[in-house]
């Protein structure tokens, strides 16, 4: 089910650009991008991206110009009103989170705190 409410979180274009070419890689074909939060990382919470093809009856999905994420029903609490972006930096490409409900997050952006 899609949520269409205050608590929406989006996906940049840079992020639906990506996934697209990753999914026309033959090993992530079909498959949607799994955004989660889980405890640890050194702010106290932190973000994990995987690759799915299933739907868990908790799940939540957004859909942009083809292309599937699913956040579970815990997580999307955490991520309300979040965009999911990719950056390319000196340091690496990598999928990120622009978060208003971090109160801080740690200097590699995978980290955060509430």
């Amino acid at each position: 089910m899609q949520q269409d409410t205050p608590s929406k979180i989006t996906i940049s274009d840079a992020a639906v650009d990506r996934l697209k070419v990753l999914q026309s890689d033959e090993e992530h074909a079909g498959m949607m991008l799994r955004v989660a939060v889980g405890g640890g990382g050194c702010s106290g919470f932190q973000y994990s991206f995987t690759f799915d093809n299933k739907l868990n009856t908790d799940d939540q999905t957004i859909e942009k110009d083809g292309v599937t994420v699913v956040i579970d029903e815990i997580s999307w609490g955490f991520l309300a009103g979040s965009e999911i972006g990719y950056k390319t930096e000196l340091i690496g490409a990598y999928f990120s989170i622009d978060n208003p409900n971090a109160a801080s997050t740690c200097g590699c952006g995978t980290s955060f705190a509430i």
